[in-house]
């Protein structure tokens, strides 16, 4: 689908969906719980039905009751049934890898397959520590590329120190420890963000973290849990630069998730310059949220990279955007990971602003932006990459763009569009 976005400045209030990485948590784990469970401001993208579709494959009883809430019936570890088909996980790189985790625990075979953008995404770092528990993985090229195939059971414990710091990667092997005897333990060589270990936490599991290393106690008796999940400060990110870069703009953005292990971009924007002030802080399900009230302001370039890099490698690409509207050089290093997601983020987000007029060098690790630019406007496009989508969106506020595969946007932020009509003034 194409889309046209033409200048304007943005004013208002907005509630934001549900945040994407709570969102499959909250399905994941509290099928692994006893108990019935509401989740609401549930995240219906793409990617969380993607989750929910595959639970209900392994026996457990989910109903969305209203666009945004759900209820589920937890089936417990040991309840849960081997799948009669294959697993499609369409676009999600978050539900292949976290169930990666339960299935190497559960009994039985499995088979877990994607769309073009899942098949070409690495598995092999999750099938790694799987398969030193116990699991049996079969992918192609050695069990590194979905289509993924699972014999699970039997699993033992183990201490295993990551390559990178990825939250989809801990929590795999954190869900794959629960099926285990004895106690796993997970180094990171920086943190992650730690919806599981939290959510975990509060559900009952026996789990402690020591700076980068988390622990779990195998076989523990999780009780599911009602969780109303706070807004996505990754789609937070849009409007959070949106109304910093274009005058005469405010926008206040409600129910905010802001854990600090996410919370990155607000670190960022402020060291550039942006207005952004909390108010309303508190505490929902174990997760800081609070409200956003973001203004016009004037952005200097910065140098990032080392351990902010977790706590923003979703935001790089609006990130980027922003550099690109201040004065003077902005650097991000450190990112590589975002060659691996559903497109080549650093090369596509390179590509998309240089169209627009943007002065971006490409890194093997990051960006090297100078700005600020004279934004020209033109054709231009997704890469299927919803979160490149939403980039392109806000930049035609600057000038006007006509982006093409608009449709992916779905997959994380349902209702973007419109949002961007009510807001736009």
């Amino acid at each position: 689908m194409k889309r046209e976005v033409h200048p304007g400045r943005l004013r208002g209030k907005i509630s934001l969906p549900g945040d994407k990485s709570i969102s499959h948590r909250a399905l994941i784990l509290n099928a692994l719980a006893h108990g019935k469970a509401r989740i609401s401001n549930f995240l219906d993208g793409e990617d969380c039905l993607g989750t929910l579709r595959c639970l209900r494959q392994l026996g457990v009883s989910v109903e969305k009751i209203a666009p945004r809430a759900v209820i589920l019936e937890g089936r417990g570890l040991e309840k849960l049934k081997e799948p009669e088909d294959v697993l499609y996980v369409g676009n999600s790189g978050t539900t292949i890898r976290l169930l990666m985790g339960v299935l190497s625990g559960l009994p039985g075979s499995s088979v877990l397959t994607g769309d073009a953008s899942i098949l070409r995404r690495p598995m092999g770092r999750v099938a790694v520590p799987l398969q030193l528990m116990g699991a049996r993985i079969i992918g192609r090229k050695g069990g590194t590329l979905a289509p993924i195939a699972i014999q699970g059971g039997s699993l033992t414990s183990l201490r295993y120190e990551t390559p990178v710091a990825s939250a989809q990667l801990k929590s795999a092997i954190l869900l794959a420890g629960l099926f285990a005897e004895g106690i796993t333990e997970v180094i990171e060589p920086l943190q992650s963000r730690d919806h599981t270990e939290r959510m975990l936490r509060s559900m009952g599991a026996r789990l402690w973290t020591n700076g980068n290393l988390v622990a779990v106690e195998g076989r523990p008796r999780l009780q599911a849990q009602d969780i109303d999940v706070p807004g996505d400060i990754s789609s937070a990110a849009f409007w959070l630069v949106g109304a910093t870069i274009l005058p005469s703009s405010e926008l206040l953005l409600e129910n905010v998730g802001l854990n600090p292990t996410r919370s990155g971009i607000l670190d960022a924007l402020r060291e550039m310059g942006a207005k952004i002030e909390v108010s309303n802080p508190r505490s929902v399900c174990g997760e800081p949220v609070a409200d956003l009230l973001v203004e016009s302001a004037e952005l200097e370039g910065i140098s990032i990279g080392g351990e902010l890099i977790p706590r923003l490698i979703d935001e790089i690409p609006i990130l980027a955007l922003a550099a690109a509207c201040a004065r003077g050089r902005t650097i991000i290093r450190d990112a590589g990971e975002l060659r691996l997601k559903e497109s080549d983020r650093l090369e596509a987000t390179a590509t998309l602003l240089k169209r627009l007029g943007a002065k971006i060098e490409v890194m093997p690790d990051g960006l090297i932006i100078d700005g600020p630019t004279a934004w020209l406007g033109g054709n231009t496009e997704s890469f299927g990459d919803h979160r490149l989508a939403m980039t392109m969106a806000i930049a035609g506020l600057l000038a006007p763009v006509s982006i093409e595969g608009t449709e992916c946007t779905e997959t994380s932020y349902p209702g973007f569009w419109e949002t961007l009509e009510e807001v736009r003034k």
